[in-house]
């Protein structure tokens, strides 16, 4: 995902933080005395989670000042390893993925920086932020534990992150001052103690003290999060028994301070669920709290952001029940998704005015929106047309069996898996597709027949012999599982196909990343010539797509530069699937399910002229074809 060009850092040829006087800057932990020592004087942070790869870089620095005028002294980031290395041996900086010019930005808004380098951070990402590519390397790496293939492959990540990192940190003259070793690893069930040592010992190998390492866990797990010379943290929420919850801290931490690394003002959505809200009243008491007994405190999420392209993970609720998470990561923070202010804001705003000087900046008022009205969109053609697949295929793979995403070198998008069917015993016969990650349109002769998926779970289906005899399977790849047991959350179709008891062999796999808009350009370009190239034109759209996905284009005018804003994209009337604005694919829509029914767009997404808008529509679409763009968002629409 290209999300953004990078920006010129602000400030940054003025005061270089290189230049700062490293001999009197230290960041240290006094456990004598239950504090932290900035440069030897007691400190405490009151931070927010803000995650730079969930929003677009030209609004980053907006972002950071709305924070820093709410009073906080402090911004905390994850690191996506998959972000910056998306493929083995490629890496990435620019762009959303520009850390050091989130950093940069932070110090230029008087923000410290604290720094969650993972390498599993969770953050509700594809699988918790790992790169795809270790399952297609290592089909059985153990990841999280002692497994010496995924030492390696830390250990080499690591020198490309902290080689950039390493001049940022604080006692070097920068923003950092902690460094996260592993993340919520209580709560993993591997529990293996050699692996902690050694990602202590290989994270400090880097930071050489020059930095505060730290661990964060729920309370009830610290015997498997705990690190021997590493600062235990913990993360909850709004509580009525806090001298509990900090007697558990102190019987792993006897000393030291007390921190809350993430405290929840809000939480996270799936598809299917109501919008996760939190009260404000709900989360003042405790805050209050913690602040009076001297705690340090980091709000998750301060700023939510946008879960843009596939990025988005899942979670299993209960054994075997998948469910995925949605686009907005909005998290009902104290900033919107698009960065307001909030009720919650200006409330957590008064209270930390008790206990840290505000700057004297004022609260930003809200980024301008627009509804920019409707557009009508064209068909250009199905996924399975012969012109489209040339364009947009970046592989066919002939096999014995089905082979995942993984072993096909496919990050997410769709796969087409298809073999001929053989004469049917019995009619119906029943397909048994008992490996499906996440979801499965069947067809047969290219004409839909049903739908199998992994939330419910439904993994076979009666066919009939009249059907036909081609049985095409496009699976669709939800998000792998960012929490639990099941990080290795292989996609596609992982294991034998049976029609009734019959092992159905000779698979031909299609790949759809669906990552590049060049490919979908040069086939809307041509769609005028689909008779010439074998397209199926959708002359007459359909409220169910029968024969296959489908893609739609249009355009959006914008007259002059005073008109460009925030907006959101309305997606009721379609089923489910992606947009791509301007090139950038502004993530997955589901409003048959909900509960998010619009798609934000940043206004640097947007540009005076023509804005090219184009959808793949996996399951159905409005007659009228129609898009709306909104000022407000919708994401707790009536779900079920």
């Amino acid at each position: 995902m290209k999300l953004g060009l990078m920006i010129v850092a602000s400030l940054w040829g003025v005061v270089s933080l290189m230049g700062a006087a490293h001999g009197n800057r230290t960041f240290t932990v006094d456990y004598a005395n239950d504090q932290f020592l900035k440069d030897g004087v007691s400190f405490r942070f009151i931070a927010g989670s803000f995650h730079y790869f969930r929003a677009h870089p030209d609004t980053w620095q907006r972002h950071l000042r709305t924070m820093r005028a709410a009073g906080l002294n402090a911004v905390t980031t994850y690191v996506e390893w998959s972000m910056h290395n998306p493929r083995d041996g490629t890496y990435v900086w620019t762009g959303i993925a520009n850390l050091e010019h989130f950093i940069r930005l932070a110090v230029a808004e008087d923000l410290l920086v604290i720094l969650r380098p993972g390498p599993y951070i969770c953050a509700e990402r594809d699988m918790g932020g790992f790169p795809y590519w270790l399952l297609k390397k290592y089909p059985n790496i153990q990841v999280r534990t002692a497994d010496v293939n995924y030492l390696s492959e830390v250990r080499i990540w690591y020198n490309q992150l902290f080689t950039r990192m390493v001049p940022y940190l604080y006692a070097n003259g920068g923003p950092i001052i902690m460094v996260q070793v592993e993340n919520e690893y209580g709560s993993y069930f591997a529990c293996d103690s050699k692996y902690r040592t050694w990602l202590r010992d290989e994270t400090e190998s880097h930071v050489k003290g020059h930095a505060v390492l730290f661990t964060n866990d729920g309370p009830s797990v610290l015997r498997c999060g705990k690190i021997d010379n590493v600062l235990a943290t913990l993360d909850f929420g709004a509580t009525n028994d806090l001298d509990a919850t900090w007697a558990r801290l102190r019987q792993y931490q006897p000393n030291g301070p007390l921190v809350n690394a993430e405290y929840y003002p809000g939480w996270l959505t799936h598809w299917t669920e109501p919008m996760a809200n939190v009260s404000t009243n709900s989360i003042t008491g405790t805050f209050i709290n913690m602040l009076d007994q001297g705690a340090s405190v980091n709000f998750y999420m301060f700023y939510g952001g946008t879960n843009f392209g596939f990025t988005a993970g899942a979670n299993e609720n209960g054994p075997g029940n998948y469910i995925a998470d949605i686009t907005s990561y909005d998290y009902d923070a104290p900033m919107t998704e698009a960065g307001d202010p909030t009720p919650k804001y200006l409330a957590l705003r008064k209270i930390i005015a008790r206990y840290l000087p505000l700057p004297s900046l004022p609260v930003p008022e809200p980024v301008p929106k627009r509804a920019y009205g409707t557009v009508r969109l064209v068909s250009c053609c199905t996924l399975f047309a012969t012109g489209t697949r040339k364009k947009l295929a970046t592989g066919m793979v002939q096999a014995a069996k089905p082979k995942t995403f993984e072993a096909l070198g496919q990050y997410s998008g769709l796969v087409l898996y298809e073999t001929w069917l053989p004469r049917f015993k019995r009619d119906p016969s029943i397909l048994n597709v008992a490996g499906l990650a996440d979801r499965g349109y069947v067809y047969v002769d290219n004409e839909y027949v049903g739908l199998l998926a992994r939330e419910t779970p439904v993994f076979s289906m009666p066919l009939s012999a009249s059907a036909g005899r081609r049985l095409q399977i496009l699976v669709e790849n939800q998000g792998r599982i960012n929490f639990g047991r099941q990080l290795n959350d292989f996609k596609g179709i992982t294991k034998d196909v049976r029609l009734d008891k019959q092992l159905l062999t000779n698979w031909n796999m299609t790949t759809f990343p669906l990552d590049s808009f060049e490919s979908l350009e040069e086939l809307i370009s041509q769609s005028n010539e689909a008779a010439s190239m074998g397209f199926q034109e959708l002359r007459k759209p359909q409220h169910m797509l029968r024969s296959g996905p489908a893609i739609y284009h249009g355009m959006l005018d914008i007259i002059q530069e005073a008109d460009l804003a925030d907006t959101y994209l309305d997606m009721s009337g379609w089923g489910k699937g992606i947009v791509f604005l301007n090139g950038e694919n502004l993530g997955r829509y589901w409003p048959l399910v909900g509960p998010q029914v619009t798609l934000y767009v940043p206004s640097p997404v947007l540009k005076v002229g023509t804005n090219s808008i184009v959808v793949v529509e996996y399951q159905q679409a409005p007659a009228s074809t129609e898009l709306h763009f909104r000022d407000t968002p919708i994401l707790n629409a009536r779900t079920g």
